[in-house]
């Protein structure tokens, strides 16, 4: 499993945004989880993100069973802790907004990609360092990817 850590991000919604617009035009379906408020406003910034290009995406709560003809839909917003809709396929790419590691379920294949994104605010730096460790120690080798200015 490929492990990627964007930090020293400024706008993580924004950042959000551009990435799984990228995944999207490459066909990827996509998992996104964090705290509650988070995918909130990423839900609310991607109908209104690019007016030229919609990013088709599902806010998810686990009491709601999605209907069938939304099963295709590349995106979804996912909170964490929260468990995958029951007889969906898992995406192959994670992004995870929060300061948890995503759960070990939420890791199982077919998920190939885990992108962590972290702001420059001190506390989601030690957040972003725990979860950097975590990986390390799950014998995962994650890959480091500077973006605007980063804390120390």
């Amino acid at each position: 499993m490929q492990v990627d850590f964007h930090s020293g991000v400024t706008d993580k919604v924004g950042h959000a945004c551009r990435l799984l617009r990228k995944a999207v035009r490459q066909g990827a379906r996509v998992q996104v989880c964090g705290e509650p408020a988070e995918l909130d406003a990423l839900d609310q910034a991607l109908w209104t993100f690019d007016p030229h290009d919609f990013i088709p995406h599902l806010r998810w709560r686990d009491h709601e069973a999605p209907a069938p003809g939304l099963h295709r839909t590349p995106v979804w917003l996912v909170a964490s802790g929260q468990p995958w809709p029951t007889g969906l396929p898992r995406p192959a790419v994670l992004v995870n907004l929060g300061p948890q590691a995503p759960q070990a379920q939420d890791l199982s294949p077919p998920v190939a990609r885990v992108v962590e994104i972290v702001g420059h605010d001190p506390g989601e730096v030690e957040a972003g360092r725990r979860r950097w460790r975590h990986y390390a120690q799950s014998g995962l080798e994650p890959t480091h990817h500077k973006f605007g200015r980063e804390e120390t």
